[in-house]
């Protein structure tokens, strides 16, 4: 399933107990209409307040179910913070997180002396000017293959287990403005995975140069410096959207 959703009222999209999240709702509403439990798996697990317009979700479903109902009736349930864009059958060896080769990602900025209220749930307002060409040059030493540490909330892990990698992939990261308007501005990102944190972090780490507070430059330090501390502020989750999912094939 692609599904689409606002964040702003959900503890993120992965199972927690006892609070509001898009995976427990929409288990919840699969659930109800299948008359039976299900085990969600998503293609990425967006922290709380964090939206989504292509999330890929993955379940095992008794096989006589008709996937248009289905839709129709999770759409009912779930309206209006959560939609289930469109459903297919897949392969039973696929799966939406780790068969996907990448994700991407939007973050939204107003850049302006006075907010904008029309999108101030999805645009983190920054008052102050940006230097959108120091923020788009800062995207250079991001390409690649790198440990992002500098950039994630590093995972807990238990004793005696190694610790995860956080080596990532970025393919493409750039800034632009949006309709024409000057104060409006859009991020997107895309790589082979995310570190928790990692987008709203690189987000913040750029602004701050875009504020004069970094250079371009000093991105490469940061990267190598493998510290959480070496970065910038993280942006808040409220402009961020994972946009995309893309596979090997058409599931």
């Amino acid at each position: 399933m692609t599904v689409a959703y606002d964040g702003s009222g959900f503890r993120g999209f992965a199972p927690n107990p006892g609070v509001p999240t898009v995976a427990g709702a929409l288990g919840d509403a699969i659930a109800t209409v299948v008359r039976r439990p299900v085990e969600l798996t998503g293609a990425g697990r967006t922290d709380a307040g964090v939206h989504a317009w292509g999330q890929v979700v993955s379940a095992d479903l008794p096989a006589e179910i008709d996937l248009e109902d289905l839709v129709r009736r999770l759409n009912k349930l779930l309206a209006p913070s959560v939609a289930v864009r469109n459903a297919c059958w897949a392969g039973p060896d696929f799966n939406a997180r780790f068969s996907a080769n990448w994700r991407h990602y939007r973050y939204e900025v107003w850049n302006a002396p006075t907010p904008n209220p029309l999108i101030a749930g999805r645009a983190w307002f920054v008052a102050q000017p940006l230097a959108v060409w120091a923020m788009q040059a800062a995207c250079d030493p991001l390409i690649g293959e790198h440990d992002f540490t500098s950039f994630c909330r590093r995972p807990k892990v238990d004793d005696g287990d190694p610790e995860r990698s956080l080596v990532r992939r970025i393919t493409s990261a750039r800034w632009s403005t949006l309709d024409d308007d000057e104060h409006h501005l859009r991020f997107e990102i895309r790589a082979n995975a995310f570190c928790h944190q990692m987008v709203r972090s690189i987000v913040g780490t750029l602004v701050d140069v875009g504020l004069g507070k970094a250079s371009p430059g000093d991105v490469r330090g940061i990267l190598v410096a493998r510290d959480r501390e070496a970065a910038g502020q993280v942006a808040p989750p409220y402009g961020l959207t994972l946009w995309e999912v893309g596979y090997p094939f058409c599931p």
